[in-house]
Parts: C-alpha cells; sequence; structure tokens
C-alpha cells in the first residue's frame, strides 16, 4: 500500500527519525505533538492550558495539510504526566471537537514524555 508523507512548516519540524503525519490510503496517522512552536521550535509551558493549545494548534495544521479537519479525526491517544490535569486538559481539547461527534479516545498516565512536557496527543484522521 502507497504512504504519503505528510509536512508542513505550520507545526513541529520532526526532531527525529519520524514524519510529522504519515497518509496511508484515505488514513492520516499523526505523529505524537508536544507544545513546540513550530516558527520558534520553543516549548510553550506556561501553563497546561497553553501546552494544550500549541498541542492542538500543532495537530490542526498536521490536518490542515492533508486537507482535514478535526471532523475527520476518529481516534486520540493523550498521554499526561499528571492525571490531576485532566479536568484542564480536557477544557481545551473539547473545544475542537463536538461533543455529538468526537472521536473515541484514550488518555493515559505516564512517567515522562519528550523534552519532559506534560501532554503529547496523537490523531487517527480518514476522509
Amino acid at each position: 500500500m502507497y504512504k504519503k508523507i505528510i509536512y508542513t512548516e505550520k507545526a513541529p519540524a520532526p526532531i527525529g527519525p519520524y514524519s510529522q503525519a504519515v497518509m496511508v490510503g484515505n488514513i492520516l496517522y499523526t505523529s505524537g505533538q508536544i507544545a513546540l512552536n513550530p516558527e520558534t521550535m520553543e516549548l510553550v509551558l506556561d501553563s497546561i492550558e497553553f501546552e494544550t493549545e500549541q498541542v492542538m494548534q500543532n495537530l490542526k495544521a498536521l490536518l490542515e495539510a492533508a486537507n482535514m479537519t478535526f471532523e475527520n479525526v476518529f481516534k486520540t491517544t493523550i498521554f499526561i504526566t499528571n492525571m490531576n490535569d485532566f479536568a484542564r486538559i480536557n477544557a481545551v481539547y473539547g473545544k475542537y471537537f463536538n461533543e455529538k461527534t468526537a472521536p473515541a479516545r484514550e488518555t493515559v498516565q505516564v512517567a515522562a514524555l519528550p523534552k519532559f512536557v506534560n501532554i503529547e496527543i496523537a490523531m487517527i484522521a480518514t476522509l
């Protein structure tokens, strides 16, 4: 099956041997996004809300690069380092989805994330 690499300057450049996103057929798989500002490649860690907002903006840029929106997303995975932040993360995350058509998701607390951020989100979407 053919795979197409999705790349946009509106999302952080990969900092390792991976692609920002890959399209296989009509399915888009994003790499996990952290709160890197794509213009400066600096982390946005002012608060968990700002951090989550930057992650969602990075994912939005990847979706747009594949001619998709958050309505195309059918699965998300959220990794967080502190489950006590869940409600605050969920409040920001929820602004991006229609509750009636929101994707399936899991939220997992982990010991650590790249660059010691507090949240990382990956998505799967389809045309």
